[in-house]
């Protein structure tokens, strides 16, 4: 399972359009609307166990990891795929980055 996850991301590197830059902007409004809830406002969590965006550690991964992570759910989140376009998701990821 976790090769094809690996493959699969892989996949999606391979059909992203590189001539758009993430949107911070509307990665923003997205977070707020599906993820500020849990995560806070300010990337700092509100619900035990998220991850606190606000330390720069937290964002250490490629943006195609924190994708997968987003797509699949993990633990208490709820998986996006689906919900979200990945466009949306890496917005968001972008979005995270301002956080640091």
């Amino acid at each position: 399972m976790k090769r094809a996850a690996t493959i699969g991301l892989w996949t999606l590197a391979a059909l992203l359009p590189a001539a758009r830059a993430s949107d911070t902007s509307h990665g923003a409004d997205l977070y707020r609307q599906h993820c500020a809830g849990c995560h806070g406002g300010d990337g700092r969590p509100v619900m035990p166990g998220a991850p606190d965006f606000s330390r720069p550690t937290s964002l250490l991964k490629p943006d195609l990891t924190l994708l997968g992570a987003v797509r699949a759910g993990r633990g208490a989140m709820p998986a996006y795929q689906g919900l979200l376009r990945d466009r949306d998701i890496l917005d968001i990821v972008a979005h995270l980055r301002t956080f640091r």
